[in-house]
């Protein structure tokens, strides 16, 4: 949390409330070494985590974490601490980062090197997967979900909508770049390949799968969702679930 400011201020940084009464606390650091000076309610806004949420809702720059799909106001200096650039193009937030920190230095810790087998190598891919996407689906709603289906699944990743995988006017959706190369079909090139999908009431869907360049990575898309999106309602936040079935057609809920 920052400190009260021990110079004097006339106003606030974002505000400009110029209020006699008003104490003011240091925000972020301008890009002349001091501190934007922020009254009560601006400076508790920032040390929150929301400033660029509540004061630049409209503003440019608003970019997905590519590992949680949280969005961050980029390039504006409230921000600057907040999110680091990937070798490949795109952004993730500092709480992944640490996240995948973890997690790197914990596997270098540890001793063991298990043995893949044939039943585990599906559970060896999920391990590569990141942690956020990894299905965490109960006994209760796979045996559910293959009743509607009329097969067996095998739940492969789950992702939580983005806003932008929400949008009618996109009507796309980014599937993570692991899962896609651990689960769909190779793509040779930036063309299009048709994909069918059934939802758990056992209705087909067709979309195309692809991917975008993205510097010297790629973005893999599906598009043509919006009549699914419009029937089931899709809205950021939504939890969706990719399994296979028995036959090796993918579903989805």
């Amino acid at each position: 949390m920052a400190s009260p400011s021990s110079s004097i201020t006339s106003f606030c940084f974002q505000c400009e409330d110029s209020s006699n009464s008003v104490t003011f606390r240091n925000g972020w650091r301008l890009r002349s070494g001091k501190f934007a000076q922020l009254c009560h309610r601006c400076a508790s806004v920032y040390e929150y985590g929301r400033f660029c949420e509540i004061f630049h809702p409209s503003d440019d720059g608003w970019r997905d974490c590519e590992s949680c799909g949280k969005l961050i106001h980029c390039g504006c200096i409230v921000s600057f601490n907040s999110y680091l650039l990937l070798d490949f193009g795109g952004i993730m937030c500092m709480e992944c980062s640490k996240k995948n920190f973890i997690l790197a230095r914990n596997r270098c810790l540890s001793h063991e090197t298990p043995v893949p087998t044939e039943e585990s190598q599906l559970d060896a891919t999920q391990t590569m997967i990141e942690p956020q996407y990894r299905p965490r689906v109960t006994e209760s709603k796979l045996q559910k979900i293959s009743i509607n289906c009329g097969h067996g699944v095998t739940p492969l990743f789950q992702k939580s909508l983005t806003a932008t995988d929400a949008d009618l006017t996109l009507s796309r959706l980014v599937i993570p770049k692991k899962c896609a190369e651990a689960y769909f079909p190779p793509l040779s090139g930036p063309h299009k390949i048709p994909i069918s999908i059934l939802d758990t009431d056992g209705k087909e869907w067709n979309f195309h799968f692809r991917f975008w360049p993205n510097s010297r990575s790629k973005m893999y898309v599906l598009e043509g969702l919006r009549d699914y999106m419009v029937s089931k309602k899709w809205q950021a936040g939504d939890l969706l679930f990719i399994e296979l079935n028995q036959d090796r057609n993918w579903s989805w809920d």
